[in-house]
């Protein structure tokens, strides 16, 4: 048998040898736990796989949530031929070959080839667009397992011929019903092990699995198995072996994939919507799960000037220094000085006023071009220049009454354009106030 063939989807592994959660890997639909939101009674994918009406789908959820346990319930409940094929391993060359058997199969016994891609992200464009005319054909039905947001890892043409569900990490109940399962199973499980659970242990495995049912089935697996048997023949499980074992819970964060951007967004928009209490919450998931502490102090200099702007014109200035504080002191001690940043733009006064007035100006110069500086502010550090007429009238604002001369500076065809307009919160309100006088001013002189 090759590496492709394979006449009925593979049930979970028998073998005592195989991990605990490739053992417990459901059967069927009723078996499945969680994703209720795509599978329960009556929902088009549940209903697709009832009627064996298979078409190309995109997997796309966190880690241990179901995907690859689904892909395989579909082609056993359709009673496709299922042939897994991992986009870390493969290449162009392993695409045709399993392509030309699939049709093959098609040609001789009329069966349909279901292939599963796991992480099909992994696949460059040219990789994904191998499988279209195949898809588009009906020569198979592909299922792709991923991670990342298929919006940005997909080729849009495969991306349209496919409907993509989204699966959810697991609660809490659903992780302990799994967990619980485990340890009552003496086929797949680890009941033969006679492991004695506390309640708090159990709260534990399913604390540390974080929503992820293979994280909490390998800690359970390691904690049971590393566990010696009491007197009576039972293995002790109490909640601090768990903490021992698991040792940290791990925070599912990929620097560059999508959770990144959603937490990082979190964070932006609690600073934005005065929390300072979500911010440090958003801002401790970072730093547990490793990102780079200067990354988010970059990220808060940008938003101390595009969210607090001139309504606090110091945040600017906290948030540069917090950045070099950690420079100066490093991880952990740095980090306070992150979180002192993050609770003083929380509760900072907000404007957005000069990011407005930035893409304003911006607009104006992309739309109306290189229009000609006036005269009157063109530098002329020669006599020629002056004799062009660079420099002529303009006055310098320091010899004018209140140091106010009240000039126009904008090029002719823009005169009198506006793109800042402070609001009524922080230090903006005095900001308003002097562009206000400046303008009487202005119209005084002109009348």
């Amino acid at each position: 048998m090759d590496l492709f063939e394979t006449s009925q989807p593979e049930l979970p592994s028998e073998s005592r040898s195989a991990p605990l959660a490739d053992r417990m890997r459901p059967r069927t639909l009723d078996e499945f736990v969680g994703q209720r939101a795509i599978l329960s009674e009556g929902t088009p994918l549940r209903a697709m796989i009832e009627k064996d009406q298979l078409r190309s789908l995109i997997l796309w959820g966190p880690p241990g949530t179901g995907k690859t346990s689904l892909a395989h319930i579909i082609a056993h409940e359709t009673r496709a031929r299922f042939v897994p094929f991992s986009a870390v391993v493969a290449g162009i060359k392993e695409i045709k070959e399993v392509i030309a058997r699939a049709a093959e199969e098609q040609r001789y016994s009329e069966q349909r080839t279901l292939l599963f891609i796991d992480e099909i992200h992994r696949f460059n464009k040219a990789q994904q667009d191998a499988f279209l005319p195949h898809v588009e054909n009906g020569t198979i039905v592909l299922i792709g397992a991923t991670t990342e947001n298929p919006s940005f890892e997909v080729n849009a043409p495969l991306l349209s011929r496919s409907q993509v569900f989204v699966l959810s990490w697991l609660n809490a109940d659903e992780l302990k019903t799994i967990v619980q399962r485990a340890l009552e199973d003496h086929e797949r499980g680890i009941a033969d092990l006679s492991p004695n659970v506390e309640p708090d242990a159990l709260d534990a495995l399913v604390d540390y699995g974080n929503g992820d049912a293979r994280r909490a089935l390998n800690l359970l697996e390691f904690v049971a198995t590393s566990t010696e048997p009491d007197v009576n023949g039972r293995r002790p499980i109490t909640a601090e072996r768990v903490r021992q074992a698991a040792q940290r819970k791990v925070l599912s964060y990929d620097k560059s994939g999508d959770e990144h951007y959603n937490i990082i967004s979190a964070f932006h928009k609690s600073l934005r919507g005065s929390d300072p209490d979500a911010a440090l919450y958003w801002l401790a998931r970072m730093l547990e799960a490793g990102e780079d502490p200067l990354y988010i102090a970059r990220r808060m200099v940008r938003f101390a000037s595009e969210d607090v702007g001139n309504a606090d014109p110091q945040a600017l200035s906290v948030t540069i220094a917090a950045r070099d504080a950690f420079h100066f002191l490093g991880s952990p001690e740095g980090e306070l000085a992150l979180a002192q940043a993050a609770i003083y733009l929380a509760t900072a006064p907000k404007s957005n006023a000069a990011y407005v007035a930035l893409d304003q100006a911006r607009s104006e110069v992309r739309k109306s071009g290189h229009l000609p500086v006036p005269m009157h502010i063109r530098n002329a550090p020669t006599g020629l220049m002056k004799d062009l007429g660079y420099g002529a009238g303009y006055q310098y604002d320091h010899d004018a009454e209140d140091h106010y001369a009240g000039q126009e500076f904008l090029p002719e065809r823009l005169k009198g354009q506006k793109y800042y307009t402070p609001t009524e919160y922080g230090f903006e309100r005095k900001i308003k106030e002097r562009l206000a006088w400046w303008e009487r001013r202005k119209r005084k002189g002109d009348s």
